[in-house]
């Protein structure tokens, strides 16, 4: 979708992901590899009660599932910048859904406009576990003309 079809307030549903346990153990080992994510016995004596996910881990697994319904299409030209904020532990099994919101539009010559992208991911009993502002760099229509 081109800059110029982007509306503020647009909105998309994520398809649900599911947090594999041992696919958080493994990106875990190799890019977060703290006991909090990887230790069972010490896991249990946290006050989270149980081994939970990577932040990034659970961010991306819903970052997958975003792509699969992404607004962009082929006219995204880049990713630009990423905030992400964790209110609540992920922990494996648990199904994460969300939404995408268009919440912010600035063009930025003929080419390009940047587009803000607010993700809120919330797992199976309802409670916001994430939420991201990235901001991706979309063609224009008009570049083509």
């Amino acid at each position: 979708m081109y800059f110029e079809e982007l509306k503020l307030g647009m909105t998309a549903d994520i398809p649900p992901a599911v947090i594999d346990r041992e696919k958080m153990l493994a990106f875990a080992r190799e890019y977060d590899d703290c006991p909090l994510h990887t230790d069972e016995e010490y896991a249990r004596t946290t006050h989270f009660g149980a081994l939970i996910a990577p932040g990034f881990m659970s961010f991306l697994a819903v970052w997958a599932k975003y792509l699969e319904v992404d607004f962009f299409g082929s006219e995204l030209l880049a990713g630009k910048s990423a905030k992400v904020e964790w209110m609540k532990p992920v922990f494996a099994g648990d199904t994460l859904t969300g939404k995408a919101t268009v919440t912010d539009l600035v063009r930025r010559n003929e080419r390009n406009g940047l587009v803000s992208l607010t993700i809120e991911a919330y797992n199976q009993k309802g409670e916001l576990v994430l939420s991201s502002v990235t901001e991706t760099v979309v063609k224009c229509g008009s570049a083509d003309k």
